[in-house]
């Protein structure tokens, strides 16, 4: 098997990793959740080459986010549902039907034009998913109503945003940071029972409601909790370096390091940082 600048090759690989009998071990069991955590991170990986501008970089992510696509679509095609080729030919078809004015006839001759177009031609793809899922005896319709026009593709942060700006425009909101500060701690008190009653479920779900709360204190002031969170990764990274720097300094490693030892560091740290501000 040798490499090809042609997705067919692409198509083959997956194809041969998936195979039961000659394939890889791994790759064989992988399903649709196991691998839909690399999907999204991928993703991510790609926007992190664009930040950086490192073409290179951004070459070889795309590469890996175009396999997790190959991925899906040959598990899709084992169970009998699609292909990789009707994958392509779906986004093609969509493509072509959301530019009339490149590809068919259309009077939308300027941006603004074209993105009411784009819209109106969305609203109609809609209504037919939407139909389509009737027909199929999907029950749980999250496109339809007031917050359908929130994406569920969002990642959970910024759904949880847009929700929260969707339900305040109709009025339900909090009047001011101090009954969210109160509901935050009354779901770490939910929180405090799901642990100690030891249900991984109820624990799951607590720590859910835990973090919309918290969402929303962010969103009532004007935080955006994407960044803030950014912010403190950003710290956290820091802080954790300089622990790291300390101990190999002194002769010390991360792993025969105690607890309490890399504590009194990360205190040291953030002391330095309070000094510098």
């Amino acid at each position: 098997m040798q490499p090809s600048k042609d997705i067919s090759r692409l198509v083959e690989i997956m194809s041969a990793l998936r195979d039961p009998v000659n394939g890889c071990p791994w790759d064989v069991v992988q399903t649709f959740e196991s691998i839909k955590p690399y999907t999204i991170e991928e993703a991510y990986e790609v926007s992190d080459a664009i930040e950086r501008r490192d073409m290179g970089d951004l070459c070889e992510e795309l590469g890996d986010l175009l396999l997790q696509v190959v991925f899906h679509a040959r598990m899709a095609e084992e169970a009998g549902e699609f292909s990789f080729g009707d994958v392509v030919e779906a986004i093609t078809r969509k493509m072509i039907r959301r530019h009339p004015h490149v590809f068919a006839i259309s009077e939308a001759s300027t941006p603004g034009a074209v993105k009411k177009q784009w819209e109106e031609i969305k609203n109609e793809e809609k209504r037919e998913r939407a139909e389509r899922r009737a027909r199929l005896g999907i029950a749980e319709d999250f496109t339809s109503g007031f917050l359908g026009s929130v994406q569920r593709s969002f990642p959970a942060l910024t759904e949880a945003i847009k929700l929260q700006e969707r339900a305040a425009k109709v009025g339900f909101d909090w009047s001011a940071p101090e009954p969210i500060l109160d509901k935050i701690e009354e779901e770490i008190d939910e929180l405090r029972v799901a642990l100690k009653d030891g249900d991984r479920a109820k624990v799951s779900d607590e720590l859910g409601d835990l973090i919309f709360a918290v969402v929303n204190i962010g969103r009532y002031v004007n935080a955006d909790p994407e960044q803030a969170l950014r912010g403190t990764n950003t710290k956290f990274r820091r802080r954790f370096s300089h622990i790291e720097q300390t101990l190999e300094a002194e002769g010390e490693t991360l792993e025969g390091a105690t607890l309490e030892r890399m504590e009194d560091i990360w205190q040291a740290a953030k002391s330095i940082e309070r000094q510098l501000a």
